[in-house]
């Protein structure tokens, strides 16, 4: 893997369930790089409310921000489960990627990717219904499109899905039980995805 470069300053970590990453407000030096697990991305208001913004998966950077001048985390990312995350300080992340090509070219397009995920989340947030935008969380989640991996879920509460839809906990159970009722989905704790949910978002 390319950020095993010699000489490179980074460190392995390990975090339990629930576990901070880092905090919302917290000074941004570094960069993460997920390798295993699953992480968590909340933002809270002044007000108190929290909204999930991403979840990710093996493979994602996060913390990217420091890159751009932040100065400080704009989120909180915090485990789902037990993960191993890869910390790459700021000055060493920006070598390599004015150094090391096949980097350069990964981390680019990871931000593309992100950039679209962000409008299209915006857009999902302004025109389509609740029981639409849980459809395509579910299905973004369950990493739909990527054919070597299971449409199977990492372990989330109602509330966590209700903070990434924008709606309520209730409305959360409600079309949860609609859609496995309708063979779309497995739940009973674990979330395993039908591909056919995409019906949902298509023709509904």
């Amino acid at each position: 893997m390319f950020l095993d470069s010699a000489g490179i300053a980074r460190t392995v970590t390990r975090y339990a369930k629930a576990a901070v990453v880092f905090s919302q407000g917290d000074p941004a030096t570094d960069v993460f790089y997920l390798q295993h697990g699953h992480v968590k991305l909340s933002v809270l208001s002044r007000l108190g409310k929290e909204a999930v913004v991403a979840i990710l998966g093996p493979g994602d950077f996060f913390g990217e921000g420091c890159l751009a001048g932040q100065p400080r985390r704009m989120a909180t990312a915090s485990a789902l489960s037990a993960s191993t995350v890869l910390v790459v300080e700021k000055p060493q992340m920006l070598e390599m990627l004015h150094t090391q090509p096949s980097l350069a070219d990964r981390f680019l397009s990871h931000m593309l990717t992100r950039n679209i995920r962000i409008e299209e989340d915006l857009v999902d947030q302004l025109f389509n219904s609740s029981e639409k935008r849980l459809a395509r969380a579910l299905l973004l989640l369950a990493r739909y499109g990527r054919e070597d991996q299971p449409l199977r879920l990492p372990k989330l509460s109602q509330e966590t899905l209700a903070e990434m839809v924008g709606t309520t906990r209730s409305r959360v159970n409600f079309f949860m039980n609609k859609f496995r009722d309708l063979g779309f989905i497995k739940y009973n704790g674990d979330i395993t995805v039908n591909r056919s949910l995409l019906t949902v978002i298509l023709h509904h």
